[in-house]
């Protein structure tokens, strides 16, 4: 690890824009432009307090210390199948290591995640750090970890089971070291962050802690690399039913559900959208029909549809909804009949937010890096934290440490080497915000509790 000391008024480091998943997070990604400001002086002199006491120097020494530990809670919790909808194994896992490391009271919600509060003084903030226990891989996945060319392969292995070993050490050298925090650090395992899982583990953690003021999501992310634009979806299952009938026999006297989808598809690829904000769509999957002889009884498609803000989302749905009406008029019309329909089922729903560059979570998260010699990087995409942006909420999401590659890929690694530097980083960012008692005070202000 590199400190440094600085002046109490630091420029911000150049804040470079984000190539799209290179060496970043698993999700797609949106660059973010850089936002000309620098850090306020109650930042850099939280930053510089906490990096020169004593007692954060031990504490980022036991984090290196407990590395290889740690690697072996990440080796035992990869092998544990956690399917979207499916991470109950885990997160039992998950739960007996958070309780034999330091938080015996934590427990299993409603929803799936595993949540564990860690208490402060009483008089801060509280902030929520998380990482998810699912993974984008089916039942009957091989997650056996191997080791080869000094990198550990398995599916899941960085997305995100990195994070979740990460969040165990920092509960372990919290309680080894008897640190006390200001502000309540709730530690999190969360379900449903992959595919249709919806974000509904997020979801319900913020509709049962009304008191969070802030959050930190830990995922697999390039050193420096700060998370903070949430892009919104929106996805439907469209399907389409009409009577059926012989291609030949009953030609002119039906409708074909998959000429139908055919025009609804023509007509959604013509929509226009806006390129700033970045808004998107596409037709991911289609299937239909019975026979090459036969006129569509049936079609099913999935419509994607994504933008950096929610107006232009909405906007966007509403074109494409619109559109697969028309297609269907226009179908039956051909044939001067009324008996083909259609229904749409949201199926996914994504909340849209951004968490402004210049607030004090991303100016923490900058210091941070600042001292560990990183240059920061903003970028945007879809994850957890597009919950609390959505609700005001200030959050961002940071690397856990180690290289990492083949996202989502049955050739998914990870590169654990020095990867104890980038936990002491985010595990700062975390003590700046939350104040450390007799080193430094919250930097994360607390906001007036919300209400159901």
């Amino acid at each position: 690890m590199r400190t440094q000391t600085t002046p109490r008024f630091l420029p911000l480091v150049s804040i470079a824009v984000a190539a799209a998943c290179s060496a970043g997070l698993a999700q797609a990604q949106t660059p973010v432009a850089p936002t000309p400001t620098q850090l306020r002086p109650e930042v850099d002199q939280a930053y510089t307090q906490l990096l020169a006491s004593p007692q954060v120097k031990k504490l980022l020494d036991a984090v290196k210390a407990d590395h290889e530990r740690s690697v072996e809670d990440l080796k035992a919790l990869t092998e544990i199948e956690a399917p979207p909808f499916k991470e109950q194994k885990k997160a039992e896992a998950f739960l007996a290591r958070m309780k034999a490391l330091g938080l015996p009271n934590a427990k299993i919600d409603g929803e799936g995640n595993v949540v564990g509060l860690r208490k402060g003084t009483g008089q801060g903030p509280t902030l929520l750090v998380s990482a998810h226990l699912d993974t984008v891989f089916p039942s009957g996945t091989d997650v056996k970890v191997k080791e080869k060319d000094g990198k550990l392969h398995a599916p899941g292995i960085s997305d995100d089971t990195r994070g979740l070993s990460v969040l165990l050490s920092w509960i372990k050298v919290l309680k080894d070291n008897d640190i006390q925090t200001v502000g309540d650090i709730l530690f999190v395992g969360n379900v449903g962050e992959e595919e249709l899982g919806n974000l509904r583990g997020m979801k319900r953690i913020f509709a049962d802690h009304l008191d969070i003021d802030g959050m930190v999501g830990l995922e697999p992310s390039a050193d420096g690399s700060v998370l903070i634009l949430g892009t919104g979806s929106h996805r439907y299952e469209v399907l389409f039913k009409g009577p059926g009938g012989h291609s030949y026999g009953a030609f002119g006297q039906v409708p074909s559900a998959i000429h139908g989808m055919g025009r609804a598809i023509a007509k959604i690829a013509d929509i226009q959208t806006p390129a700033v904000p970045k808004t998107t769509f596409t037709v991911g999957t289609v299937s239909g029909g019975t026979s090459v002889n036969t006129i569509a009884p049936d079609a099913k498609m999935a419509v994607d549809i994504r933008s950096d803000q929610m107006q232009p989302l909405l906007d966007t749905e509403k074109k494409v909804l619109a559109a697969i009406d028309e297609a269907v008029v226009e179908e039956n019309r051909r044939w001067n009949v009324n008996t083909l329909t259609v229904s749409k089922r949201l199926i996914g729903d994504r909340p849209g937010g951004n968490t402004p560059a210049d607030s004090t979570i991303v100016q923490a998260a900058i210091r941070a890096n600042t001292a560990f010699g990183h240059q920061t990087l903003l970028r945007g995409a879809s994850t957890d934290a597009n919950v609390p942006m959505s609700l005001g909420i200030p959050a961002i999401i940071v690397g856990g440490g180690g290289k990492t590659g083949g996202f989502h890929a049955m050739s998914e690694w990870i590169d654990v080497t020095d990867g104890w530097k980038g936990a002491q980083n985010s595990l700062v960012t975390v003590l700046g915000l939350v104040g450390v008692q007799g080193v430094s005070q919250p930097l994360l202000e607390k906001r007036p509790a919300r209400t159901k």
